[in-house]
């Protein structure tokens, strides 16, 4: 793999990496942003994505070539100078490597969870809009080892640049889909014999007297309002017990203490 040296910010060859904070805002035509070497050693070995690029600060070069020996041969790797890279990012990159990556195969949340075995623990989210919230949840998704995550459509992107960095790379390792809306999300689940269980402060069920299910799925909702109250009214409801006169915890820390909870059975 040769490095190819690029000078100038304008040159097209490294366009995908221009205004990165703009453009993660609008889109990229189903391609994503890449950032730290964690994250790009996840992305050359992850199966539902491929990296088309790779733009690097020229003092990481020599830091980071093992990391680049996972990547196919022929995958570009332009090398810049820190004038260069921040100008073409549009703010200092201080990590200095930076991926443009892009799925393989576009997955519908049907195949998915088709896709899932017997015994399976699925993370459902609504209205999850926060990307540090959405990369933290993948994380603790992944380390509880949670089969998939499926989000109705008011959910931010998983592949936003700061939710696949804040996941340190977890939300291209575990499964995800977008269901649509939350009734079809419930539907889905429901036919897919899954128990769903809505996470609550006021929920009617402790968390520790939870009985494990072949097919469990976490319902968790925005902070502040939580989940909407006509599905709450539909699913069994699950509290996490806290300290008396405090109101809730954080939605990223709600999941990490069920998915736990639900791993020691």
């Amino acid at each position: 793999m040769m490095p190819i040296v690029v000078n100038d910010p304008d040159d097209p060859r490294i366009a995908a990496y221009r205004d990165i904070r703009e453009r993660d805002l609008v889109g990229r035509h189903g391609r994503f942003v890449a950032e730290g070497k964690v994250v790009l050693d996840v992305l050359f070995s992850a199966r539902r994505f491929e990296a088309e690029s790779v733009l690097i600060l020229e003092s990481r070069l020599a830091g980071i070539e093992r990391t680049l020996a996972k990547a196919r041969e022929e995958l570009p790797v332009y090398v810049a100078s820190r004038r260069v890279m921040d100008a073409v990012a549009g703010f200092p990159i201080h990590r200095g490597v930076l991926a443009i990556g892009r799925r393989r195969n576009e997955e519908s949340a049907e195949d998915l969870l088709s896709s899932l075995p017997a015994l399976a623990l699925v993370v459902a989210l609504v209205g999850i809009a926060n990307h540090d919230n959405m990369g933290a949840i993948f994380r603790n998704a992944a380390a509880f080892g949670a089969d998939a995550v499926l989000y109705d459509e008011t959910c931010c992107d998983p592949l936003y640049r700061k939710a696949i960095r804040v996941s340190v790379g977890a939300a291209l390792k575990v499964p995800f889909a977008e269901a649509g809306s939350d009734e079809r999300l419930m539907e889905m689940l429901a036919a897919g014999g899954f128990t769903q269980l809505a996470l609550s402060p006021k929920g009617q069920t402790d968390i520790r007297d939870l009985a494990r299910r072949e097919r469990m799925a976490l319902f968790l909702g925005t902070e502040g309002d939580g989940l909407p109250s006509d599905l709450m009214e539909r699913l069994q409801t699950v509290r996490i017990p806290i300290s008396e006169g405090f109101d809730s915890l954080n939605v990223a820390t709600t999941a990490a203490i069920a998915l736990h909870e639900i791993r020691n059975r």
